[in-house]
């Protein structure tokens, strides 16, 4: 399948956030074109929407059902308008009011409920038990895995396009590595752990050694993965409010717990204000990014800067040749970043 209008996001290369970073090079995955949907969430739904139509025996229109926090519900009612089907989309508290009419927009149904994203979840299986409605959700649970599998399947195609641009613009991981279009370190904006998932599944992939460190990246106020991490085990944490709404998820993908757990190499939660000024700071460098997008940057300032940089950049297997990807999974026209 491909879908009409597809074309690679841009790979930017930053050398001001290189030099800041201590970093060889730095580009950003800009996400704010995709499709014209401002984020890369279409990418897994257009691949689990036609998977899902596929396999239906009833002929006529279905009604395609999901949670968001508002680019993956904006991203099922593009599709569905696309194949003349509808969209119901259940939405938490939190979200900006420029996502939820974009989901609108789109001609879906929207309905807004007092309470968390996980809420929302399971309002959105309850309501899609009913006839003509499929739930299309991108995170996984006991019984549910194998349309969040195909979520992750077309996030894929993201790595695959930062393969060939790394490779176009000459890049290695680390200086002097002898395996082209590898990056050191890759930053991914985490809510419920689906792209990190299709970043482990691609880098894990590769035969021999190689493969990058992979950091995600969560709100302080819904650092579900960083909990379940320290942990051990999967779990729930008691999320807050987050101009990171996108990330606003307490529980971790079931399907992807594993892979999180056994394919990560750090995780980070960082504060509403260090998402606002790495979005702020990409806008400066010509990628309009969300406070979403702006939280790979947020995250690796983190992690490779202040008190113990020294010790986690040795974790991480980073020298001063590395090549570091941050993934500005949405734009701001997706979700504005507040002024100040």
């Amino acid at each position: 399948m491909r879908l009409p209008g597809y074309a690679p996001t841009p790979l930017t290369e930053v050398p001001a956030i290189a030099a800041e970073l201590g970093a060889g090079r730095v580009f950003v995955k800009d996400e704010s074109a995709r499709m014209g949907l401002a984020a890369f969430k279409v990418l897994g739904a257009s691949w689990a929407v036609h998977q899902v139509l596929s396999r239906r025996d009833a002929a006529g229109p279905v009604t395609l059902m999901a949670a968001t926090d508002g680019n993956h519900g904006r991203a099922l009612a593009w599709m569905a308008r696309l194949l003349g089907q509808r969209a119901h989309v259940f939405v938490p508290t939190g979200v900006h009011p420029t996502a939820i009419a974009a989901i609108a927009a789109e001609g879906a149904q929207v309905t807004e409920i007092t309470g968390t994203y996980d809420d929302a979840v399971r309002l959105a299986a309850k309501a899609a038990r009913e006839p003509d409605a499929e739930l299309v959700q991108d995170a996984g649970w006991p019984g549910y895995e194998e349309v969040p599998g195909w979520i992750v399947d077309g996030y894929s195609t993201l790595f695959a396009e930062v393969d060939e641009q790394l490779a176009a613009a000459g890049a290695t991981g680390t200086a002097g590595a002898a395996t082209a279009a590898v990056p050191a370190l890759v930053a991914i904006p985490a809510g419920v752990g689906s792209l990190a998932q299709a970043a482990i599944t691609h880098y894990r992939s590769r035969p021999g050694s190689g493969a990058p460190s992979l950091l995600t990246v969560e709100p302080g106020s819904a650092a579900g993965i960083l909990a379940s991490l320290v942990r051990g085990e999967l779990g729930t944490v008691v999320t807050g409010g987050t101009i990171m709404s996108g990330l606003n998820c307490g529980t971790p993908s079931g399907l992807a717990w594993p892979y999180l757990r056994d394919g990560l190499d750090a995780a980070v939660a960082v504060a509403n204000s260090e998402a606002a000024v790495a979005a702020r700071d990409l806008a400066g460098y010509g990628i309009p990014a969300g406070p979403c997008g702006g939280a790979a940057l947020a995250g690796v300032r983190a992690a490779l800067t202040g008190e113990g940089a020294q010790a986690r950049r040795a974790a991480l297997a980073l020298d001063a040749g590395a090549t570091v990807v941050l993934l500005s999974t949405e734009g701001s026209a997706a979700n504005p970043v507040p002024a100040g």
